[in-house]
Protein backbone atom coordinates (compact mmCIF):
# COMPACT_ATOMS: atom_id res chain seq x y z
CA UNK A 1 0.00 0.00 0.00
CA UNK A 2 1.32 3.45 -0.78
CA UNK A 3 0.02 6.76 -0.21
CA UNK A 4 1.57 10.56 -0.29
CA UNK A 5 2.32 13.54 1.80
CA UNK A 6 -0.96 15.23 0.01
CA UNK A 7 -4.09 14.20 -2.44
CA UNK A 8 -2.67 16.40 -5.12
CA UNK A 9 0.91 15.16 -4.97
CA UNK A 10 2.70 12.86 -8.19
CA UNK A 11 2.72 9.18 -8.08
CA UNK A 12 6.28 9.84 -8.66
CA UNK A 13 6.56 10.70 -4.90
CA UNK A 14 4.78 8.43 -3.26
CA UNK A 15 5.76 6.79 -0.09
CA UNK A 16 4.58 3.65 1.91
CA UNK A 17 2.46 4.02 4.35
CA UNK A 18 4.98 3.43 7.45
CA UNK A 19 7.69 5.75 5.78
CA UNK A 20 5.09 8.21 5.43
CA UNK A 21 3.82 7.64 9.22
CA UNK A 22 7.52 7.65 10.39
CA UNK A 23 7.97 11.07 8.56
CA UNK A 24 4.95 12.52 10.54
CA UNK A 25 6.14 11.04 13.89
CA UNK A 26 9.33 12.71 13.52
CA UNK A 27 7.88 16.18 13.30
CA UNK A 28 5.67 14.80 16.29
CA UNK A 29 4.97 18.21 18.34
CA UNK A 30 3.15 18.56 21.86
CA UNK A 31 -0.54 19.34 22.46
CA UNK A 32 -1.40 21.91 25.20
CA UNK A 33 -4.20 23.72 26.17
CA UNK A 34 -5.82 26.46 29.00
CA UNK A 35 -8.58 28.00 30.02
CA UNK A 36 -9.28 32.36 30.09
CA UNK A 37 -11.47 33.00 32.98
CA UNK A 38 -12.11 36.35 34.12
CA UNK A 39 -14.41 38.00 36.94
CA UNK A 40 -17.07 40.83 36.95
CA UNK A 41 -14.05 43.45 36.77
CA UNK A 42 -12.21 41.69 34.43
CA UNK A 43 -9.23 40.73 36.39
CA UNK A 44 -7.98 37.31 34.76
CA UNK A 45 -7.74 33.59 37.17
CA UNK A 46 -4.96 32.53 37.84
CA UNK A 47 -3.47 29.49 39.56
CA UNK A 48 -0.37 29.26 41.82
CA UNK A 49 0.96 25.75 41.71
CA UNK A 50 3.27 23.67 43.49
CA UNK A 51 5.46 22.33 41.09
CA UNK A 52 6.52 25.97 39.51
CA UNK A 53 7.36 29.53 40.99
CA UNK A 54 5.45 31.10 38.48
CA UNK A 55 1.53 31.27 37.92
CA UNK A 56 -1.11 29.19 35.58
CA UNK A 57 -3.79 29.70 33.50
CA UNK A 58 -5.86 26.42 34.28
CA UNK A 59 -5.05 23.76 31.66
CA UNK A 60 -2.56 21.49 30.80
CA UNK A 61 -1.28 18.76 28.62
CA UNK A 62 -4.22 17.30 25.85
CA UNK A 63 -3.95 13.21 26.52
CA UNK A 64 -3.84 10.91 23.61
CA UNK A 65 -6.90 10.98 21.78
CA UNK A 66 -8.43 13.55 22.93
CA UNK A 67 -9.22 16.53 21.17
CA UNK A 68 -8.18 20.45 23.12
CA UNK A 69 -11.28 21.24 24.02
CA UNK A 70 -12.02 18.08 26.03
CA UNK A 71 -8.51 18.28 27.51
CA UNK A 72 -9.46 21.97 28.73
CA UNK A 73 -12.75 20.53 30.16
CA UNK A 74 -10.76 17.77 32.25
CA UNK A 75 -8.43 20.02 33.26
CA UNK A 76 -11.20 22.07 34.66
CA UNK A 77 -12.57 19.47 36.63
CA UNK A 78 -8.97 17.93 37.94
CA UNK A 79 -7.57 20.96 38.89
CA UNK A 80 -10.57 23.48 39.84
CA UNK A 81 -13.10 20.73 40.89
CA UNK A 82 -15.26 22.53 37.62
CA UNK A 83 -17.39 21.50 35.11
CA UNK A 84 -17.23 23.43 31.72
CA UNK A 85 -17.79 22.84 27.84
CA UNK A 86 -15.86 24.85 26.05
CA UNK A 87 -16.94 26.31 22.08
CA UNK A 88 -14.95 29.68 21.53
CA UNK A 89 -11.01 29.32 20.93
CA UNK A 90 -9.51 33.00 22.06
CA UNK A 91 -5.79 31.93 20.79
CA UNK A 92 -3.57 29.06 18.80
CA UNK A 93 0.04 29.72 20.04
CA UNK A 94 3.10 27.60 18.55
CA UNK A 95 5.54 27.36 21.32
CA UNK A 96 8.89 27.08 19.50
CA UNK A 97 12.03 25.28 21.06
CA UNK A 98 13.57 28.07 21.70
CA UNK A 99 10.21 30.00 23.33
CA UNK A 100 10.28 27.64 26.47
CA UNK A 101 12.85 26.81 28.64
CA UNK A 102 12.93 23.25 29.85
CA UNK A 103 15.51 20.66 30.42
CA UNK A 104 17.90 19.29 27.92
CA UNK A 105 16.93 15.91 28.99
CA UNK A 106 13.00 16.78 27.76
CA UNK A 107 13.78 17.44 24.05
CA UNK A 108 11.34 19.45 23.95
CA UNK A 109 9.85 19.31 20.41
CA UNK A 110 7.84 22.33 20.15
CA UNK A 111 3.68 23.05 21.48
CA UNK A 112 0.62 23.77 19.77
CA UNK A 113 -1.36 25.61 22.95
CA UNK A 114 -5.07 26.26 22.94
CA UNK A 115 -6.87 29.00 24.90
CA UNK A 116 -10.17 28.26 25.15
CA UNK A 117 -12.55 30.83 26.60
CA UNK A 118 -14.48 30.21 30.06
CA UNK A 119 -16.27 33.04 30.34
CA UNK A 120 -17.07 35.71 32.80
CA UNK A 121 -17.67 34.34 36.15
CA UNK A 122 -19.81 35.14 39.32
CA UNK A 123 -19.43 34.99 42.74
CA UNK A 124 -21.32 32.28 42.93
CA UNK A 125 -19.49 29.90 39.99
CA UNK A 126 -15.74 31.35 42.05
CA UNK A 127 -17.00 30.09 45.27
CA UNK A 128 -17.76 26.64 43.44
CA UNK A 129 -13.92 26.09 42.67
CA UNK A 130 -12.23 23.34 44.79
CA UNK A 131 -8.53 23.67 43.89
CA UNK A 132 -6.89 20.08 43.63
CA UNK A 133 -4.77 19.04 46.93
CA UNK A 134 -1.12 19.16 46.45
CA UNK A 135 -1.17 20.53 43.33
CA UNK A 136 -3.10 23.81 42.71
CA UNK A 137 -2.15 25.97 45.83
CA UNK A 138 -4.28 28.97 45.58
CA UNK A 139 -5.81 30.92 42.61
CA UNK A 140 -6.19 34.50 42.85
CA UNK A 141 -7.61 37.07 40.38
CA UNK A 142 -4.84 39.42 38.92
CA UNK A 143 -5.02 42.82 37.07
CA UNK A 144 -4.46 42.27 33.30
CA UNK A 145 -1.55 44.47 33.41
CA UNK A 146 0.40 42.59 36.57
CA UNK A 147 0.30 39.06 34.43
CA UNK A 148 3.95 39.77 33.51
CA UNK A 149 5.29 40.04 36.41
CA UNK A 150 3.05 37.06 38.02
CA UNK A 151 3.80 34.40 34.95
CA UNK A 152 6.35 33.33 32.84
CA UNK A 153 6.92 35.70 29.49
CA UNK A 154 5.43 32.94 27.00
CA UNK A 155 2.55 32.64 29.63
CA UNK A 156 2.29 36.59 29.78
CA UNK A 157 2.37 37.05 26.37
CA UNK A 158 -0.65 34.16 25.52
CA UNK A 159 -3.16 35.41 28.35
CA UNK A 160 -2.81 39.25 27.04
CA UNK A 161 -2.99 38.23 23.61
CA UNK A 162 -5.81 35.96 24.37
CA UNK A 163 -7.95 38.57 26.74
CA UNK A 164 -7.32 41.02 23.61
CA UNK A 165 -8.98 38.88 20.92
CA UNK A 166 -11.73 38.58 23.79
CA UNK A 167 -12.17 42.16 24.07
CA UNK A 168 -12.14 42.62 20.29
CA UNK A 169 -14.15 40.11 18.76
CA UNK A 170 -12.39 39.20 15.34
CA UNK A 171 -12.00 35.41 16.21
CA UNK A 172 -9.31 33.25 17.19
CA UNK A 173 -5.53 35.13 17.45
CA UNK A 174 -3.11 33.03 15.91
CA UNK A 175 0.13 33.12 17.91
CA UNK A 176 3.67 32.36 17.72
CA UNK A 177 5.23 32.14 20.77
CA UNK A 178 2.22 34.12 22.26
CA UNK A 179 2.60 37.24 20.18
CA UNK A 180 -0.13 37.42 17.09
CA UNK A 181 1.07 36.75 13.66
CA UNK A 182 -1.14 39.50 12.34
CA UNK A 183 -1.63 42.02 15.34
CA UNK A 184 -4.80 43.80 15.40
CA UNK A 185 -4.76 47.55 16.98
CA UNK A 186 -5.12 46.22 20.13
CA UNK A 187 -1.82 44.23 20.10
CA UNK A 188 0.12 46.91 18.46
CA UNK A 189 -0.40 49.74 20.86
CA UNK A 190 -0.04 47.09 23.97
CA UNK A 191 -3.74 47.23 25.37
CA UNK A 192 -4.00 45.88 28.94
CA UNK A 193 0.16 46.13 29.03
CA UNK A 194 -1.12 49.27 31.37
CA UNK A 195 -2.76 49.36 34.33
CA UNK A 196 -6.61 50.07 33.58
CA UNK A 197 -8.36 53.20 35.15
CA UNK A 198 -9.99 52.24 38.20
CA UNK A 199 -13.23 54.47 39.49
CA UNK A 200 -15.71 53.01 41.18
CA UNK A 201 -17.76 55.75 42.13
CA UNK A 202 -21.10 56.07 42.07
CA UNK A 203 -23.18 57.08 38.82
CA UNK A 204 -25.57 59.86 39.71
CA UNK A 205 -28.46 60.56 36.52
CA UNK A 206 -29.17 63.62 37.99
CA UNK A 207 -28.11 67.11 37.70
CA UNK A 208 -24.79 67.96 39.31
CA UNK A 209 -25.68 69.36 42.63
CA UNK A 210 -25.20 73.02 43.02
CA UNK A 211 -21.27 74.10 44.35
CA UNK A 212 -19.97 70.72 43.30
CA UNK A 213 -17.18 71.51 41.26
CA UNK A 214 -16.98 69.54 37.94
CA UNK A 215 -13.47 68.23 36.94
CA UNK A 216 -14.03 66.27 34.20
CA UNK A 217 -16.20 65.68 31.06
CA UNK A 218 -16.24 62.60 28.71
CA UNK A 219 -18.47 61.21 26.44
CA UNK A 220 -19.90 58.37 24.89
CA UNK A 221 -19.57 59.51 20.96
CA UNK A 222 -21.93 57.22 18.80
CA UNK A 223 -21.39 56.48 15.31
CA UNK A 224 -24.56 55.54 13.03
CA UNK A 225 -24.07 51.77 14.04
CA UNK A 226 -24.06 52.13 17.63
CA UNK A 227 -20.36 51.61 18.45
CA UNK A 228 -18.59 54.46 20.32
CA UNK A 229 -15.40 56.13 19.78
CA UNK A 230 -12.54 55.06 22.42
CA UNK A 231 -9.05 56.33 22.09
CA UNK A 232 -5.72 54.37 22.83
CA UNK A 233 -2.62 55.45 24.13
CA UNK A 234 0.18 54.84 21.89
CA UNK A 235 2.45 55.04 24.66
CA UNK A 236 1.21 52.71 27.18
CA UNK A 237 -2.22 51.57 26.05
CA UNK A 238 -4.38 52.97 27.91
CA UNK A 239 -7.68 53.90 26.82
CA UNK A 240 -10.01 56.76 27.60
CA UNK A 241 -13.09 58.63 25.76
CA UNK A 242 -13.26 61.79 24.15
CA UNK A 243 -12.95 64.34 27.32
CA UNK A 244 -11.20 66.46 29.78
CA UNK A 245 -11.02 69.02 32.08
CA UNK A 246 -13.03 72.27 32.08
CA UNK A 247 -10.66 75.44 30.79
CA UNK A 248 -11.34 78.95 30.83
CA UNK A 249 -12.25 79.21 27.41
CA UNK A 250 -15.23 76.79 28.06
CA UNK A 251 -17.13 79.50 30.15
CA UNK A 252 -17.89 77.21 33.15
CA UNK A 253 -19.76 74.64 30.24
CA UNK A 254 -18.98 71.37 30.78
CA UNK A 255 -21.01 70.31 26.80
CA UNK A 256 -18.69 72.85 25.78
CA UNK A 257 -15.51 71.34 27.66
CA UNK A 258 -16.45 67.44 25.91
CA UNK A 259 -16.94 68.88 22.45
CA UNK A 260 -13.71 70.85 22.22
CA UNK A 261 -12.00 67.84 24.09
CA UNK A 262 -13.07 65.46 21.64
CA UNK A 263 -11.84 68.18 18.66
CA UNK A 264 -8.76 68.35 20.37
CA UNK A 265 -8.17 64.87 21.14
CA UNK A 266 -9.51 63.03 18.02
CA UNK A 267 -10.31 66.15 15.66
CA UNK A 268 -13.77 64.44 15.92
CA UNK A 269 -17.23 67.03 15.16
CA UNK A 270 -20.23 65.75 17.19
CA UNK A 271 -24.26 66.84 17.26
CA UNK A 272 -26.88 66.06 19.68
CA UNK A 273 -25.39 66.07 23.10
CA UNK A 274 -26.84 64.69 25.92
CA UNK A 275 -26.23 64.88 29.69
CA UNK A 276 -26.17 61.72 31.25
CA UNK A 277 -25.03 62.10 34.97
CA UNK A 278 -21.99 62.28 36.93
CA UNK A 279 -19.68 60.36 38.93
CA UNK A 280 -19.04 61.12 42.68
CA UNK A 281 -15.21 60.66 44.45
CA UNK A 282 -15.70 60.13 48.00
CA UNK A 283 -11.88 61.26 47.88
CA UNK A 284 -12.68 64.60 46.38
CA UNK A 285 -16.00 66.50 46.77
CA UNK A 286 -16.20 66.73 42.75
CA UNK A 287 -18.22 65.57 40.02
CA UNK A 288 -17.05 63.93 36.64
CA UNK A 289 -19.53 64.72 34.14
CA UNK A 290 -20.48 62.09 31.41
CA UNK A 291 -22.77 63.03 27.86
CA UNK A 292 -23.85 60.70 25.14
CA UNK A 293 -23.25 62.35 21.23
CA UNK A 294 -23.36 61.49 17.63
CA UNK A 295 -20.32 61.49 16.21
CA UNK A 296 -20.58 63.59 12.98
CA UNK A 297 -16.99 63.33 11.51
CA UNK A 298 -13.42 62.75 12.12
CA UNK A 299 -10.59 64.65 10.62
CA UNK A 300 -6.66 63.33 10.24
CA UNK A 301 -5.60 61.84 13.36
CA UNK A 302 -3.25 64.83 15.25
CA UNK A 303 -1.14 65.14 18.17
CA UNK A 304 -3.52 66.22 21.59
CA UNK A 305 -2.38 69.56 22.33
CA UNK A 306 -2.28 69.37 26.41
CA UNK A 307 -0.40 65.77 26.05
CA UNK A 308 1.45 65.63 22.19
CA UNK A 309 -0.12 61.90 21.76
CA UNK A 310 -1.39 60.85 18.84
CA UNK A 311 -4.35 58.23 19.93
CA UNK A 312 -5.70 55.50 18.20
CA UNK A 313 -9.23 56.22 17.42
CA UNK A 314 -11.04 52.79 17.13
CA UNK A 315 -14.99 51.80 17.32
CA UNK A 316 -16.28 49.62 20.04
CA UNK A 317 -19.38 48.67 21.18
CA UNK A 318 -20.18 49.88 24.53
CA UNK A 319 -19.48 46.53 26.19
CA UNK A 320 -16.65 46.36 24.72
CA UNK A 321 -15.70 49.39 25.78
CA UNK A 322 -16.21 48.76 29.99
CA UNK A 323 -13.76 46.13 29.14
CA UNK A 324 -11.10 48.53 28.96
CA UNK A 325 -11.34 50.33 32.63
CA UNK A 326 -12.17 48.88 36.19
CA UNK A 327 -14.98 51.05 36.53
CA UNK A 328 -16.54 48.35 38.95
CA UNK A 329 -20.15 47.69 39.95
CA UNK A 330 -21.36 51.80 39.18
CA UNK A 331 -20.50 50.87 35.60
CA UNK A 332 -23.88 48.84 35.16
CA UNK A 333 -25.89 52.22 35.74
CA UNK A 334 -24.13 53.81 33.58
CA UNK A 335 -24.21 51.92 30.19
CA UNK A 336 -27.76 52.19 31.45
CA UNK A 337 -27.85 55.29 30.61
CA UNK A 338 -25.90 55.29 28.10
CA UNK A 339 -28.45 53.09 25.87
CA UNK A 340 -31.55 54.93 26.83
CA UNK A 341 -29.48 58.50 25.33
CA UNK A 342 -28.33 56.42 22.25
CA UNK A 343 -32.69 55.27 21.65
CA UNK A 344 -33.49 58.84 22.12
CA UNK A 345 -30.54 60.00 19.42
CA UNK A 346 -32.15 57.03 17.54
CA UNK A 347 -29.11 55.01 17.00
CA UNK A 348 -29.36 51.34 16.75
CA UNK A 349 -27.78 48.78 19.07
CA UNK A 350 -24.53 47.84 17.86
CA UNK A 351 -24.23 44.26 16.60
CA UNK A 352 -21.40 42.40 18.49
CA UNK A 353 -18.44 43.02 16.02
CA UNK A 354 -14.70 43.45 15.82
CA UNK A 355 -13.11 46.43 16.93
CA UNK A 356 -12.90 48.93 14.13
CA UNK A 357 -9.74 51.32 14.06
CA UNK A 358 -10.32 54.85 12.30
CA UNK A 359 -7.13 55.87 11.03
CA UNK A 360 -7.92 58.66 8.68
CA UNK A 361 -10.61 61.59 7.96
CA UNK A 362 -14.14 59.93 7.98
CA UNK A 363 -17.83 61.02 7.64
CA UNK A 364 -21.11 60.03 8.46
Amino acid sequence: MTTTSAPDERPSVAMTAEAYGALRASAALWAGTSVLITNRRGQVLLQRVSYRPTRLLPGGAVDLGESPAQGAARELEEELGVTATFTRGLAVDWVSPVGRTTPPAMKFPGELLHVFDGGIWDKDQIAAIRPAPGEIEDIEFVEPADLPALMSPGDARRALSALRARISGAGPAFLEDGLPIVPTVLDRVGVLRTARARHHFPFHPIPVPDGLTIRQSWVWAFAPDGRVLVLLDPGGGAACLPGGTPEPEDSGDPTATAIREAREEATAELAGTRYLGYLSDPDEPCARVRYAAALTSLGPALADPATGRTYARILATPEQVLQFFDWGPPAAAQLQAVHHARTILRIPKAAHQPVTELAGPTSW
